[in-house]
């Protein structure tokens, strides 16, 4: 049993490093969203759980507050310390919001490269979708 735990706790923090590593990489005056950087990592199901990799970085030098959900809400403003500084981040970086106070993924939206291991599991389909699949000349 205690193998087992080391086992998962491990998967954990591997994943929790390649989100860390992911989120370093997005460019000022961009967002990602939870779920790009979840599939980005390997399991696109895991969009909270980026949440609790990024709640537990709020003191690592992360650009966490270029995160935000699939709408460009601020859900995870409440981490922040004061409400808004995640949108004051944003705006400093001329981010612009919609009526809504939802940041404009039309503008900002950047979408991290799969890895390697999330283009393996991924359906044939998908992989054709993110331009993965290499044509082949016939011979």
């Amino acid at each position: 049993m205690k193998k087992k735990r080391k086992t998962s706790r491990k998967k954990k923090e591997d994943f929790f490093d390649r989100v860390y590593k992911i989120v370093a990489k997005i460019p000022y005056g961009k967002v990602a969203t939870y779920g790009d950087i979840a599939e980005a990592c390997g399991i696109r199901s895991s969009a909270r759980t980026v949440g609790w990799a990024l709640n537990g970085a709020k003191d690592s030098g992360l650009p966490c507050h270029r995160v935000v959900n699939r709408f460009g809400a601020l859900t995870g403003k409440m981490h922040f310390g004061s409400y808004d500084l995640m949108e004051d981040l944003l705006r400093s970086e001329d981010v612009e919001f919609d009526k809504d106070g939802c940041v404009r993924l039309d503008k900002h939206l950047w979408k991290p490269k799969l890895s390697l291991r999330a283009r393996v599991s991924l359906p044939g389909k998908a992989l054709a979708k993110t331009g993965s699949r290499k044509k082949r000349k016939p011979s």
